[in-house]
């Protein structure tokens, strides 16, 4: 199943199809049809939507969406993570529904980074349903106590409205959730893969065709530091044929520190890689950025293994991540270091303690919004409220 993966994705990021082999061509047709059939489905449940056949859930407070269009890597987690961390700080409780995918990784990883916050998780494929448990348990402020007079007014710390009770829902990985009504929709696109060869799933890595952009209200162009200011400019000019008014912001992946794997606690310097030799082993949507990072660390020498995104390290994987270090320590004369993600590590904390005597280190980074134009990180928020002020006020005016 592995294998396949790897086969699907290449054919969906390749531009020409004759650069293939003949077993990645000969999967075009099946692959091709498959991709027809999901598009009818999707024509078809977007009428059903579109013509009330099938409700929309509306909640008790504003809902910001973070979603994407394509699979993976696009940086929906760490924007998630952004945006209710400033919301707690702000003095109002998030609740963050996630469906808890592949075991729960990300929902794990959101859970420690935002220990001591004011901030729930709330877990399940019922995002209407798992945010009813969470108002019957804890509450939820009336949105005119920070909305007040169609403004939205910071908390300061230790107000009333930093309490228990829930004030906004963050969905995350929510664009094609449409069951759920959301007052804010934000695109997440990876600038270093941003819609491969342009097809629907399962040929190419769009979850919806193009056109889908239309109903977001803010796009995010996700590890921008790494693309060149021409490929940024054709995705920007792209995006905005499809809905001209649509801002467009940029973010990267600013690494912090690593911990070492079996001891979460420690907290070690991004330079103890310097000269070293590293193996990159990551299953997550975008390797590509990852390896980058790494290589700007100052390393003699980067390798990788890359694993499709969610998936759980096995016995056997084990043994080839074993056989690729013992290669790289005969090569350099030294002992190479595993590096992985924080998703990776969340993912299983225990299996990669088993390549001892090698040294296993994950990475912790954190999303920062890239100035452009002298847009940073309070006009980012600020775009937010005065979208949430418009649509939430709006919506529940009518």
């Amino acid at each position: 199943m592995e294998k396949l993966r790897r086969v699907v994705k290449e054919i969906a990021y390749v531009q020409d199809y004759t650069k293939l082999s003949t077993l990645h061509q000969s999967l075009i047709p099946i692959l091709s049809l498959a991709s027809s059939l999901y598009r009818v489905v999707l024509s078809i449940r977007h009428y059903l939507y579109h013509f009330g056949f099938f409700s929309k859930h509306r909640l008790p407070v504003p809902v910001i969406s973070v979603g994407n269009l394509t699979w993976g890597g696009n940086g929906k987690t760490p924007m998630v993570e952004f945006i209710s961390s400033w919301l707690a700080d702000s003095g109002i409780s998030p609740l963050i529904l996630t469906r808890g995918y592949a075991g729960g990784d990300e929902a794990r990883m959101l859970t420690r980074h935002l220990r001591g916050r004011a901030v729930k998780i709330g877990v399940g494929a019922n995002r209407a349903a798992t945010a009813a448990c969470f108002f019957k348990r804890h509450g939820y402020v009336d949105p005119r106590d920070y909305l007040v007079e169609g403004k939205w007014h910071e908390q300061k710390e230790g107000s009333r409205i930093n309490s228990r009770k829930v004030g906004v829902v963050v969905l995350d990985d929510g664009m094609q959730h449409w069951s759920l009504q959301r007052d804010i929709e934000i695109v997440m696109v990876n600038g270093l893969t941003p819609w491969g060869n342009h097809q629907i799933l399962p040929l190419g890595p769009l979850r919806e065709p193009l056109k889908a952009l239309g109903r977001a209200d803010v796009a995010v162009i996700h590890h921008a530091n790494l693309v060149s200011e021409h490929n940024l400019r054709d995705i920007k000019l792209m995006m905005q044929e499809v809905k001209k008014s649509l801002p467009i912001c940029f973010t990267r992946m600013s690494p912090t520190h690593f911990f070492e794997v079996g001891n979460i606690n420690t907290r070690t310097p991004l330079d103890i890689l310097c000269n070293g030799v590293v193996l990159c082993v990551s299953a997550i949507g975008s390797a590509n950025a990852f390896v980058q990072g790494i290589k700007k660390m100052g390393t003699l020498y980067v390798d990788r293994l890359d694993f499709s995104d969610h998936h759980s390290l096995q016995d056997t994987d084990i043994e080839i991540i074993r056989m690729k270090l013992k290669e790289l320590e005969d090569k350099f004369g030294s002992m190479p270091v595993v590096v992985i993600t924080e998703k990776d590590y969340d993912r299983d904390p225990e299996i990669l303690r088993h390549l001892s005597p090698y040294k296993v280190m994950a990475l912790c980074s954190e999303l920062q919004i890239i100035p452009c134009r002298g847009n940073g990180d309070d006009d980012f928020k600020k775009l937010l409220k005065e979208l949430v002020e418009v649509k939430f006020l709006g919506a529940n005016q009518n």
